[in-house]
Formats: structure tokens, C-alpha cells, sequence
């Protein structure tokens, strides 16, 4: 086996204040060899220097900053791979309104700023949701083309966690995510397809059960007792083993599965667990249980 078809290159893409130093220091931590801000035009001359020095993980951050050349990079991506070299492209995304958030509590300046002063804060405001829909804009052709990680209410940690489990998993197949979330704290911007199931009985109002989750036996046995907790189960497993095949034909390389319900706690747990058994004998699949990992 050529060197070239060992080195696996980890992109790292995705808004400004979204977390990308975050995810660039987990994989550092992984042994990566990393690189920040790496500009487009260097990215294929970078990556043969680090093959000629037989490097086997290498991760580049990209960003917004060389917004004028980064239409060069799924080209370069698609080099890359046709030389041999494992590509996995991230793309770390959050709402706008977390986003305005985050800068205004840094005082950090976007990089698409003007760079005009205005003391007017609600001026203020109008101008960074601008810069950052713009942002949107210009890396829309790379979020298409990678797996996106909504980071809106996740922790450094978790962040870092969730980080670590995507590149471990292989990249010869479609790789599912089963993802549970809570209505109430907002739908994943990175998911793929989302299904509600609040209309499912709710252990919430069963006090023994209250302080579980549905990865407990007793709240398992507890949905499982409803039929239309077993009919939305059976719907949903029908309706992923008839898309995922086209999905994988199409090239993807992941794909998000969010289930939620009112607090992320039970119903949409049960069916995460459920699912990810499912089809893991078939697919790699993995987990992710956001408010459960959100203390």
C-alpha cells in the first residue's frame, strides 16, 4: 500500500465562532498534525510535503478569511481523493442567534465586519447578523459536501467528544448518526431528517420513571407496551432501509437522523438506542444523546 493511500486529512470548515479551535485541538489530542487557517492555494502543495514526509493524520482549518479561493477547495478535495488520500470533511455550524451571542460576549470583531465603529448597539447587531449571513453564503458549496456539527448548545467537551467519535469511524461506507434532541431547546441545524414523536406516551408523567431515560429496561418496557410507539418505530426503520441505499449510491458519507421530544430524555432516547441497534449490523452507526451529554 502507496503512503498516499494511508495519510487521512481531516478539514476542518464552518462559521466563525462555531468552535473550530475547539475541534482543531481535539484532534491535536488524537495525534493529529494540525494547521490553522491553512489557505486554499496551499492545501494540495501542503498535504504532498506532509505525505513526502510520510505523515498518516494531518487536520487543516479553513475559513472565511480566504473567502476568495475557497471555491478551489472541493476540487482539491476531489484531487485528494482520486491520489488515495482519506478525506473527512467537517463543518461546524450554529444559529445566527448564537452565533451574535457568542461574538457579542468575546467583543471579538467577525471577519467580515466592516470594521466601522457605531456606538448604536442595535446598528451594531444588524451589521454582525449581516456579516454572518453572508458567512452562510460563501461556505454553503463547503457545508454541502461535509458533515455538519451543530455546536449551539454543546459544550467544549462535547464538542471535543463528538469530534473524536466522527473521525474514528470508517469512511468506506455511509456512516448513520442517531441523534435525540429536545423540541424545547431547539431542532440540530446538522440534521439530515428529523422526526417528532411527542404524540408517543410519555414516561415523564409516570413518576417512577420520571428520573430515567430511555435507555433504562423499565422506560423500554414502558413505550414498548404502546403500539403506536412500535408503529412509529417500524415507520421509521422502513423508511430509512428504503432511502439508505440511494444515499449511499449518492456518495454520502454520513447522515444525521435527529429524533426529538419534549425534553430529550426518554421517548426519543428509546428510539435512538432502538435504531442504532437496528441497523448497526448492516451500517456503522453512531450515537449521540444531546441534552443526556448537556449537563
Amino acid at each position: 500500500m502507496s503512503e498516499a493511500a494511508v495519510l487521512e486529512v481531516v478539514l476542518i470548515t464552518g462559521m466563525s465562532g462555531s468552535g473550530k479551535s475547539v475541534a482543531l485541538h481535539a484532534l491535536e489530542d488524537a495525534g493529529y498534525y494540525c494547521v490553522d487557517n491553512l489557505p486554499p492555494e496551499l492545501l494540495l502543495p501542503f498535504v504532498a510535503l506532509e505525505r513526502g514526509h510520510g505523515a498518516a493524520k494531518v487536520a487543516i482549518a479553513m475559513d472565511v478569511r480566504s473567502a476568495g479561493s475557497l471555491p478551489l477547495v472541493p476540487q482539491q478535495l476531489s484531487e485528494l481523493r482520486e491520489q488515495g488520500v482519506t478525506v473527512k470533511p467537517l463543518f461546524l455550524d450554529a444559529t445566527t442567534s448564537t452565533l451574535v451571542h457568542r461574538f457579542s460576549e468575546t467583543r471579538r470583531k467577525h471577519p467580515l465586519s466592516s470594521g466601522r465603529l457605531n456606538s448604536d448597539p442595535g446598528d451594531q447587531r444588524h451589521a454582525l447578523v449581516g456579516a454572518i449571513e453572508l458567512e452562510r453564503e460563501l461556505l454553503a458549496d463547503l457545508r454541502e459536501q461535509a458533515h455538519v456539527i451543530d455546536t449551539s448548545i454543546l459544550r467544549a467537551s462535547q464538542l471535543q467528544s463528538y469530534v473524536k467519535l466522527l473521525i474514528s469511524a470508517p469512511v468506506s461506507q455511509l456512516t448513520l448518526v442517531f441523534a435525540s434532541f429536545a423540541f424545547k431547546r431547539g431542532i440540530p441545524v446538522d440534521a439530515d431528517y428529523v422526526f417528532d414523536v411527542r404524540m408517543l406516551p410519555n414516561p415523564h408523567y409516570e413518576p417512577d420513571l420520571r428520573p430515567q431515560t430511555g435507555r433504562d429496561p423499565e422506560v423500554a418496557l414502558f413505550l414498548e407496551r404502546h403500539e403506536e410507539v412500535r408503529q412509529m418505530r417500524d415507520h421509521i426503520e422502513q423508511f430509512l432501509n428504503h432511502w439508505l441505499d440511494f444515499l449511499a449510491r449518492d456518495h454520502r458519507s454520513y447522515v444525521t437522523v435527529a429524533i426529538g421530544c419534549t425534553g430529550g430524555q426518554h421517548r426519543s432516547v428509546y428510539l435512538v438506542e432502538y435504531l442504532s441497534r437496528a441497523f448497526g449490523t448492516r451500517w456503522v452507526t453512531l450515537k449521540r444523546h444531546r441534552e443526556l451529554d448537556h449537563p
